[in-house]
């Protein structure tokens, strides 16, 4: 059972302490609050769930036929891939099970045949942004493609290349839309050319099964051109929502150096952002909106990184590390701003805190 934590309960686990043993007061103190147990009947509830909605939103396809209604559960479908897509996640990360074994293999399945996604390329990606969040050459959420996220990247560009960098917090939201294709492509594309991956045979037989099972049933049930639209508009809605919940969490966030090191307290809360919000905001966004706290104890089940955010932020402030939270519309716009401004680098010299701090 937790308790909200008073200014003194926390400020006796402030340690004079090295910037290296700064997390752990804080990390004994979430212990001793039992915030790091397992909530396996939540996550059986959610699981189950999201299996009985998948069910009934594939029944409804085939009981409403030739009918542009048809668009109801491709939007029902996207949502409840999403939640798939949170769920792999959590499991990935060990939130659910004490066996490390059970978590992978349900990762596999639920990522696999439920949202079409591969759990080894996911967790090979996923695993080194949380090494190094926001820290240029290291956290792949932030290289360099048709987006730069980095003044570094945007500056080389020039053209059409830089016309487009200069706007392209504009088109973020809209380039979201393909975001649901690309994340499928990149799975089979990353299983198909590593053949060091481990049980990638397995991985592609799921998405397989997933993937071609959802265009068959489309094809069968659906007119070409209704089931084209369908499936466009669950793939846009599918990107919409995994990375709406995403992008909040760390664009617009301090960038940290390739060569700086940054304690693992403070590269973990600085560089990432909370979004307010209640129960809605929970759900559509898979938990990812306590991003500090998932960050500082990315085993923590779900439904404890709430609980744990009064204790979070309690402790930041009395050790003077800035704890960011803002709306989700807020942070939005923040990210449009953000990505401008890396595109207007070269003419409008671009200031981040973490970079002017350790360059300095």
């Amino acid at each position: 059972m937790t308790t909200t934590p008073s200014a003194p309960a926390v400020a006796t686990r402030r340690a004079r302490s090295t910037p290296a043993s700064l997390y752990t007061p804080l990390a004994r103190t979430i212990r001793e609050q039992g915030l790091l147990e397992r909530r396996q009947g939540w996550y059986w509830v959610r699981l189950s769930a999201a299996a009985m909605v998948f069910g009934l939103v594939i029944t409804a396809i085939v009981l409403i036929g030739n009918s542009w209604w048809q668009l109801v559960p491709a939007v029902a479908l996207a949502v409840v891939n999403a939640q798939f897509g949170f769920l792999g996640h959590d499991l990935a990360h060990r939130q659910v099970f004490a066996s490390p074994r059970w978590n992978i293999w349900s990762a596999r399945v639920v990522s696999g045949l439920f949202a079409g996604l591969s759990y080894s390329w996911w967790m090979g990606k996923h695993t080194k942004h949380h090494n190094a969040p926001n820290q240029e050459g290291k956290d792949p959420d932030i290289a360099n493609g048709v987006l730069a996220f980095t003044p570094a990247d945007a500056a080389p560009r020039t053209g059409a290349a830089a016309w487009f960098t200069r706007r392209q917090g504009w088109a973020f939201f809209p380039l979201l839309t393909f975001e649901g294709a690309a994340l499928h492509v990149a799975s089979v594309a990353t299983l198909l050319q590593d053949r060091t991956r481990t049980h990638r045979l397995v991985e592609l037989a799921f998405i397989a099964v997933r993937l071609g099972g959802y265009a068959a049933l489309l094809l069968v049930f659906l007119p070409p051109l209704m089931a084209l639209v369908f499936a466009a508009l669950q793939l846009a809605v599918f990107g919409v929502l995994l990375g709406g919940s995403f992008a909040p969490n760390h664009k617009g966030m301090p960038l940290v150096p390739a060569t700086a090191r940054v304690d693992f307290l403070r590269r973990q809360v600085l560089m990432s952002r909370n979004i307010r919000g209640g129960v809605l905001t929970d759900f559509m966004m898979g938990g990812l909106n306590y991003q500090i706290e998932h960050h500082l104890f990315p085993s923590m089940a779900r439904p404890n990184l709430r609980h744990a955010q009064p204790f979070v932020r309690a402790y930041c402030r009395q050790n003077g590390i800035a704890y960011t939270e803002t709306g989700l519309w807020t942070s939005y716009g923040i990210v449009v701003r953000y990505l401008n401004a890396v595109g207007l680098a070269e003419r409008d010299p671009f200031s981040c805190p973490m970079v002017r701090r350790y360059r300095a």
